[in-house]
């Protein structure tokens, strides 16, 4: 992030000694992004924070995937993905299934309600988004609360687990790991950073930790996922800490884990259709991250207020489903918790009789996580998994 917090106990100045109530030294650890060259802060731990008593191989789950060939849009139908039955022995971290990936962008989907081990994702930051349910995400920088709605953030290299609170049933989670860093777009930021007037959303809507969250123990294992030559480059490995990674007294800096409710988002439009940028919440490398709100639609009198057919030429595009009746989707077998493929080389748009209906309307009624990507994406397991089958032939009028 672009914008400073304190947290906890910090020395007056950075890189000098910093010493407990009985003389001990605090370790320092820069924790920082593009080298020494971006955004970074200060954690200033009771223990090592690289002393580690082991290290070996923790097999991830399926990270294998399928070229979407022949080439055609799926309907994925998550729910089916999970009993909720299933949930109690089932964590945020072990328990993802694989949906959809690329060289740059891994889509999973999973429904929890167990604690996770401790977790590092050494590839890229992650944005979860929370389609249902509440609980915390401890990290080394603090606590972060979450609830329905939320995207929660969380840096690479960032030590974390998830405690999902079942008290309304589990958490159904859509993580989005990038195998770079997530970020507002560039054009709502200012030179130094700053989310200027014309962005949906302020800082006042991100949520970092207001708290340090101190824990004690030895030998701690966190499992990591990071580079390696496993499916999709991605490999994993437990590796047991001499103390625990909890042990952070105080942080300071630009760079930590935060939530963004969806609800905060200021949905823009005008007179005529507005193109999907103007619903964009997040970029990475190579892919950008949109969310479609209930919102007023164009206002012009002949207006068409779904959208116009189009095609993606440099982008596949996915879009999960999370609230209300998606306008341009009416007639296709699409609902809640499902998700679209659309791919590059493929004319999309809504279902014929979507149009004819949104004549006149003054406001829809819905909401969807979208991400576009820049390289073609591939199914995972749990995307063949889902897959209906059917929904590539629903232009035509063929039954679903």
């Amino acid at each position: 992030m672009a914008y400073y917090r304190q947290v906890g106990t910090v020395p007056q100045k950075r890189h000098t000694q910093f010493r407990d109530a009985d003389g001990r030294l605090f370790y320092e650890e820069l924790m920082g992004e593009e080298g020494f060259s971006s955004d970074s802060s200060l954690l200033y731990h009771r223990g090592v924070p690289s002393a580690i008593v082991a290290s070996e191989i923790w097999d991830l789950p399926d990270q294998g995937t399928v070229a979407n060939h022949p080439l055609k849009p799926r309907h994925l139908k998550l729910h089916d993905l999970f009993s909720v039955e299933d949930a109690p022995a089932v964590d945020a971290v072990t328990g993802r299934r694989l949906v959809l990936g690329n060289a740059d962008v891994r889509l999973s989907y999973v429904v929890t309600a167990a604690v996770s081990p401790y977790y590092r994702n050494a590839i890229g930051d992650e944005c979860v988004y929370v389609e249902s349910g509440a609980g915390v995400v401890e990290t080394v920088f603090g606590v972060l609360p979450y609830r329905t709605g939320d995207y929660v953030v969380v840096p690479r290299a960032t030590t974390h687990r998830w405690v999902p609170d079942t008290t309304d049933g589990p958490s159904r989670l859509y993580p989005i790991e990038a195998n770079s860093h997530v970020a507002p777009p560039k054009r709502y930021l200012s030179k130094y950073g700053q989310l200027l007037e014309h962005a949906p959303y302020c800082e006042r809507d991100l949520h970092g930790p207001s708290e340090v969250h101190v824990a004690e123990g030895t030998d701690v294992e966190v499992l990591v996922k990071h580079r390696g030559n496993g499916p999709g480059g991605v490999v994993g490995t437990r590796m047991v800490y001499d103390t625990h990674p909890f042990d952070v007294v105080g942080w300071d800096g630009c760079l930590y884990p935060y939530t963004f409710n969806i609800d905060d988002y200021m949905p823009i439009t005008g007179k005529i259709h507005q193109p999907p940028p103007v619903h964009q919440v997040f970029e990475a490398q190579n892919f950008v991250i949109c969310n479609f709100l209930p919102r007023k639609v164009d206002y012009h009198p002949l207006a068409v207020p779904v959208p116009y057919y189009h095609s993606n030429v440099d982008s596949d595009e996915v879009m999960f489903y999370v609230g209300g009746d998606y306008e341009a989707r009416k007639g296709s077998g699409i609902g809640i918790g499902s998700v679209s493929l659309h791919p590059g080389g493929h004319a999309h748009g809504p279902q014929p009789a979507a149009i004819e209906a949104s004549l006149g309307a003054e406001y829809f009624e819905e909401s969807a996580v979208m991400v576009d990507t820049f390289r073609p994406l591939e199914l995972g397991e749990a995307g063949t998994a889902s897959d209906d089958g059917t929904y590539a032939w629903t232009w035509a009028g063929r039954s679903v």
